[in-house]
Formats: structure tokens, sequence, C-alpha cells
């Protein structure tokens, strides 16, 4: 180091600078190339971590790329400081000024670190669990992370204010006060935070699922669950952002937990087949149990129900293994044709709205009328 700061000196000399300046235009240069080649090397890493067969490594990658860079500038700087404390007086180069500086970098490094290292290992879990086909609750991952991110940026303010000998206590007593004030002026806010809260530990719902309301015209696929509101994606592709509060007032509906889909019909035979209802009823009822897309261990009835004001009712009453709501609907189709063969193959016909009028007296009085004028 000796023969270094000589150099530095005597090439001061021929420049016609105080060895200080240009020892700490060394020190920010030195300070300048190691950043340079750190960027190198974590790109390079990046590279290397991207072919490996998981996501683990790629967090701690991301973690450390802007971190230890800001680090390295932020020593850097500092050190040329000090370099420079000696030789004037400006209030920014004290020596324990530049101390607490010094500190508060490694603990802002630290803190951004570990900061992105919870959001890296965030996507890192939810990556590796969708490459195994597991399921994944991203709600809950998502939360977690926030929690984790939030106790560090805790820890960090509670590290930085302990360098700055700002007394714990006193701030808390102050935020205290504050915080009553802020809750009383933002009741709205704390009630969608809370609302958000509770979705997370009731989990009424997830991100991916499809939920309605009967209460109010909310209807939709979750998108994304946040601390004050949930995106919840209508099916006509419009987003509706939903303030979390209100889950805690409305019932909620979450369809896509369904085991099966509900098949419920009547269907109407006419008043001039009631001959063929039994055997038609029967025939129904044999091809419902035998379905293979019906779930007959779940409810499953065909009764001829009641004498409707046009038709014969039989209720036809199952349920479908499928959830998916295209393939429910394909099931459905060949149910309902499979019953129209059914009552067609006996002969008989479904019935629609028709009225009988029937005109027996009213023909009787006109032929009577006629007759007389007649006679």
């Amino acid at each position: 180091m000796e023969e270094v700061t000589e150099i530095v000196e005597n090439f001061s000399l021929v420049l016609g600078l105080p060895g200080w300046v240009m020892q700490a235009f060394v020190i920010i240069l030195v300070a300048l190339l190691l950043e340079f080649v750190y960027r190198l090397f974590v790109n390079r890493l990046a590279v290397i971590a991207g072919k490996t067969g998981h996501k683990w490594d790629d967090a701690i990658v991301y973690a450390g790329k802007r971190p230890v860079s800001l680090l390295i500038w932020w020593q850097g700087i500092v050190m040329a400081a000090r370099v420079a404390a000696p030789h004037t007086e400006a209030i920014g180069f004290d020596p324990d000024f530049l101390g607490t500086v010094q500190q508060l970098g490694l603990v802002v490094a630290a803190t951004w670190f570990f900061f992105r290292l919870a959001t890296g290992f965030e996507n890192a879990f939810v990556a590796e669990r969708r490459k195994r086909n597991e399921h994944v609750d991203i709600t809950t991952v998502s939360v977690l992370g926030r929690i984790v991110r939030i106790a560090v940026l805790l820890t960090g303010v509670l590290t930085i204010l302990s360098i700055l000998e700002i007394p714990i206590s006193g701030f808390l007593a102050a935020g205290g006060v504050g915080g009553i004030a802020v809750g009383l002026a933002a009741r709205d806010l704390l009630a969608n935070f809370f609302g958000g809260f509770m979705v997370f530990l009731d989990r009424p719902f997830s991100v991916g699922d499809w939920v309605r309301s009967p209460d109010q015209e909310i209807e939709g696929v979750v998108e994304k669950i946040g601390w004050r509101m949930t995106t919840i994606r209508k099916f006509d592709k419009r987003p509706m952002y939903v303030p979390n509060a209100t889950f805690t007032t409305i019932t909620v509906e979450n369809p896509s937990r369904m085991t099966h889909r509900q098949i419920f019909e009547h269907i109407g035979i006419r008043y001039d087949d009631f001959s063929s209802i039994r055997a038609i009823v029967d025939d129904i009822r044999d091809y419902v149990h035998s379905c293979d897309d019906l779930d007959t261990t779940q409810t499953t009835m065909v009764h001829f129900n009641v004498y409707g004001p046009h038709s014969l009712d039989i209720m036809v009453y199952c349920f479908t293994h499928t959830v998916v709501w295209t393939e429910y609907h394909q099931v459905r189709e060949e149910v309902l044709l499979q019953i129209g063969e059914i009552i067609k193959r006996h002969g008989a016909q479904i019935a629609f709205p028709t009225r009988t009028i029937k005109l027996e007296e009213a023909q009787a009085m006109a032929e009577a009328q006629y007759g007389g004028n007649s006679g």
C-alpha cells in the first residue's frame, strides 16, 4: 500500500494536484472497475443459473445483482470521502458521520438483498410446483411473501434507527398517536386491509377461482388478491376491482370448488300419450343409471312428477362427473338427445302449450237457429 500511495502521490505531483485528491480519484476508479467486473460476473452467473434444472439459484442471483452493486459504489464513495476528510472542513466529511453513513450502506444493501431474495424465492417456489404439475395456492404464497418482505423492511428500519441513535420507544409512542389519527382518517383503507387478511385466513377463494355473489353483481375469475382490493376478470373480459372489505359483508359462491355439475330438467309429454308414460319413465331411468358420464353415486332421480297445464311432466335429476363448463354442456346435450330418442321410440311426443276449444254447444245452437229459419 505504501508503494501504491507513493506512486499516486508522484503522479499527482506531475498533474499538479494534491495527493489526497488523486487518492480519492483512484478509489472511485477502483470502485467503478470493481462494479463493472462484478456486473460481468453476475451476468455470467445468471446465464449459468438459467441452465440448471431449478429456479432457486436464479433467485439468489436476482437477489444479489443490484444490492451488491449499490454496496460497492456506496463503500467506494465513503472510502474516498475518508481520504478527503482530513483535508476539508465540509460537514459531510466528518469521520463520525462517514462511519454512520458506511454502516447505513451495509444495512440498506442487506435489507434490499433479503427483500429481493424473498421475492425470488416466492417466484421460484411457484415455478417449481408448476413444473412438477403440483397444485400451488398462489394466494397463500403471495401473502407469506408479503409478510416476509414486511418483516425484512421493519428489521431494516429498526436497525437504521439504532444506528442513528433514535430512541425506538419514543418513535413507537409517536407512531401510536399518529396511528390513531391515521386510523380514523383511513378507516376504509384499514377495513380493506383486514378484509384481505380475512380472505387469506378463511380462503373462500384463491387466484384462478371462479367466484360469484348472489348479493351483488360480482362474477368472474380471480386474477389478483391485493392488500386493498381483489381483481376479478368478468366473463366478458372486463376487469372488476372489488375492495376487500366487501367480502366481509356479502355471500360469496365458489363454483370452481364444486365436485359435480347438476342436470335438473322437466320433460313434458302430451296427455294423449298417457298410456306410454310408465314405459318412457322406466327407459329414461335405465339410461340415466347406465350413462358413464353421470355419477349415479350422487342423488339420481327420474320420476313422473306432475300433471302440468299442458303436459305430463317427467323430472330428471342427476349429476355429471365433469365440472368443466364446456364438457358439462356436451354431456347435458347428449342426455337430452337420448331422452328425446326414448320418447320418440315409444311413439310419444314432447308436449308444447296447446289450447282445445269445444264447439259442440255453439254448433247445436247454430243448427237450431238455421233449422228454425228454414222451417
